[in-house]
């Protein structure tokens, strides 16, 4: 492909000039739309060994912890399991090391009930009810009764607190937890509506209890910057991904964009490969690269790669 002009795709120049300018079609993976189901799908391609695992924890409605360094596709696989099962929206839970199973499972706002409450008496207004005040987590909606088993994304469990895994434990064992604010209700109010965290509306919680028909489909993702407990790990399914050899990459290229696109990134791949070790560069750093190639930037490959292709560690 003959790179397009400067003008073409240099967008900003730096001259505190301001000219009116159209952003060229971003890269497929950056595209949004306000209505989420007609978003496109991009492939995710698998081993086939992996994907047996992948079926193994369906079958044993366990749930599923995917280890690897970074860019291998890890949370990537829950939303292409959440998709190609027919799931619906992919649940996401990113830890950090203030999580909480807690948080995970839902929030009472008592601050916001206790002003409303005094509110409405104030008018001589009906109170509101106490369920406006109570939304489920990620991890509290995946376990709400259905038909078809949600699909969530438990994302980078290493970086939650040392206890989080066990905290676990009972919730992926019994499949219900209790809202104790909803359980202690006299019998008139058994029966609350309350808000779910995909904003879907609310579902009715009985006696303050939530107890899944179907275990939802649980990915969890670790970069394995350390170990969990032995009760945690066995009531699990592991799955660990590789960095992707070049055979996979060129599939990855052609799969996201296109056969023209891999034929114009030999230069690209052999750089990348060559860069390349395990946890310091990512699968979608060399798309990124590659798309801009195929976008008319007229950059050299070892250029184009020092921009786009920084170590994910150490020092910037």
């Amino acid at each position: 492909m003959t790179s397009a002009p400067e003008a073409d795709w240099r967008l900003f120049r730096g001259d505190g000039t301001p000219r009116a300018v159209t952003l060229p079609s971003a890269p497929p993976w950056r595209r949004f739309t306000p209505d989420r189901a007609v978003r496109p799908e991009l492939p995710y391609l698998i081993e086939p060994l992996h994907a047996d695992v992948v079926n193994a924890a369906l079958h044993l409605r366990r749930p599923l912890l995917v280890t690897g360094p970074a860019g291998t596709g890890k949370s990537s696989l829950a939303k292409a399991v959440a998709h190609e099962l027919n799931l619906g929206e992919l649940l996401r839970w990113p830890v950090n090391s203030r999580s909480a199973v807690r948080e995970a499972l839902y929030q009472y706002d008592a601050i916001g009930r206790l002003r409303e409450t005094t509110l409405s008496r104030d008018r001589g207004e009906r109170e509101p009810s106490i369920g406006t005040f109570v939304r489920l987590g990620p991890l509290g909606t995946a376990l709400v009764p259905s038909v078809v088993p949600r699909a969530l994304l438990i994302d980078e469990m290493d970086k939650g607190d040392v206890d989080l895994p066990n905290d676990l434990l009972t919730v992926f064992e019994e499949g219900v937890f209790e809202i104790p604010e909803l359980s202690r209700l006299p019998e008139e109010f058994a029966d609350v509506e309350v808000q779910t965290a995909d904003h879907r509306g609310a579902v009715r919680v009985h006696h303050g209890l939530v107890q899944c028909a179907e275990f939802p489909v649980v990915v969890i993702t670790s970069n394995g910057e350390r170990d969990f407990p032995p009760a945690f790990l066995r009531r699990c399914v592991r799955l660990g991904l590789n960095v992707p050899d070049e055979e996979r990459l060129r599939a990855i290229v052609a799969a996201h964009l296109g056969e023209d696109a891999l034929r114009e990134a030999d230069d690209l791949l052999e750089a990348f490969l060559r860069r390349r070790a395990p946890g310091e560069l990512a699968t979608d750093q060399l798309l990124n690269a590659v798309f801009l190639r195929t976008s008319g930037v007229d950059l050299d490959a070892e250029g184009l790669l020092d921009a786009v292709l920084h170590q994910l560690t150490g020092a910037m």
